[in-house]
């Protein structure tokens, strides 16, 4: 078959990139062509630009003379340069990709000259309201005609990334709607599963993130070939924090001295922009692949921060993180027995029991038994077709 996914925009978002590049390769797994649809957020136009004058625009440009430091908006070349390494992953393993779809209009126009056979929306926060912002409909399919019986529609492991119902009650009958539509449906927390049934009326499935379809060494391929074996491994104990803050910065430097380990980190050293542009650069995807692999020890409140040190079987501590949705955290890692390695950053902390290796057999059990189940999900749900078809 000719399948579509379709996800939030790629940017330099290490987990991001990974789980569309995750679930484009399992579905090539099971045979089928597969193509990324480039649905991209609205962009100002070139010629605009210098008309466009606010007073936040002025005073940046008085902090810009005042200072000689660059603050606000970002302009084209350092989004160019910041995001230099995702794009270069991008540009080499999530291929092939559709044209860019900038509204909802040109996604409903165009993509029918695809002829795709299926659509999979997800995974990551596709179905998150404040993530979505005006174009949600487009993450329920809403570009597709209801007439359209020919194009499967499949949700795998979409995220609301909370436990919370953020839709309002018209864009819930919207949802809704669109949702019936669908032929299968299977949900990344399992708080989704209750959400899909409340409020939009249908069943849904639990299933894994896409990237733990794959295994470790399938990331390990990614990695120059001079790198693959773990030669010059570095361990020591990886940070790899999204909302860095003086709680967190205090738990690592705890959890540091009490294993005796240094720290190194993979990621972009600030998102402040009054720093220089080289402290805003996130480093190549590969690197932060390498460093899950070389680590002893991973801290990280990340959601695939936590996935990646799970697949590689490193201990960890996963630092709660409410700002970007708690319930993917606890649904993962109930999963696998793993509630214990969730703390606040607050939390005096047991070293001794958190530097102990988890059952990783028993995860491995638990993962090859999910995985099974997300593959005959994805199986089922691509022969069977969509509700529309019957």
């Amino acid at each position: 078959m000719k399948i579509g996914v379709l996800t939030l925009s790629l940017r330099a978002n290490y987990g991001g990139n990974l789980q569309a590049f995750a679930l484009m390769t399992a579905l090539r797994d099971m045979g089928h062509e597969v193509w990324f649809i480039n649905r991209e957020r609205h962009k100002v136009a070139p010629l605009m630009i210098p008309f466009v004058v606010t007073y936040r625009t002025m005073k940046q440009v008085l902090l810009r003379r005042k200072t000689g430091i660059r603050s606000g908006t970002l302009d084209q070349k350092e989004v160019a340069t910041i995001t230099l390494h995702a794009r270069e992953f991008i540009g080499k393993h999530v291929q092939p990709q559709t044209r860019e779809f900038l509204s909802s209009r040109a996604l409903a126009r165009g993509i029918g000259e695809y002829g795709l056979d299926a659509i999979v929306v997800g995974s990551d926060q596709v179905w998150r309201r404040n993530y979505i912002a005006k174009n949600f409909t487009d993450f329920f399919l809403g570009f597709l005609p209801q007439s359209d019986t020919r194009t499967r529609r499949i949700a795998y492991a979409a995220s609301f990334g909370t436990d919370d119902w953020l839709f309002t009650p018209v864009e819930t009958k919207i949802c809704a709607e669109l949702a019936q539509r669908f032929g299968a449906i299977a949900v990344r927390e399992d708080s989704g599963v209750e959400l899909c049934k409340q409020y939009l009326g249908v069943e849904a499935e639990h299933v894994i993130d896409p990237t733990l379809l794959l295994d470790a060494d399938r990331y390990v391929e990614l990695l120059p070939e001079a790198d693959d074996t773990g030669a010059g491994k570095r361990g020591g104990i990886l940070v790899y924090v999204l909302d860095e803050d003086e709680e967190k910065r205090r738990a690592i430097e705890s959890i540091s001295q009490a294993l005796g380990k240094s720290v190194f980190r993979v990621s972009k050293n600030t998102d402040d922009r009054t720093q220089p542009l080289q402290a805003r650069i996130a480093p190549p995807v590969e690197d932060w692949l390498r460093g899950f692999r070389d680590a002893d020890f991973v801290v990280t409140d990340s959601f695939h921060g936590t996935v990646f040190a799970i697949l590689f079987n490193k201990r960890f501590v996963a630092l709660g993180n409410t700002k970007r949705g708690m319930s993917r955290f606890t649904s993962l890692l109930r999963m696998f027995g793993l509630e214990d390695r969730l703390i606040a950053p607050a939390d005096v902390l047991d070293i001794g029991s958190l530097d102990i290796d988890p059952d990783w057999g028993h995860v491995s059990d638990v993962l090859a038994w999910e995985r099974a189940k997300a593959v005959a999900f994805l199986k089922n749900a691509l022969e069977a077709g969509s509700k529309s078809d019957a």
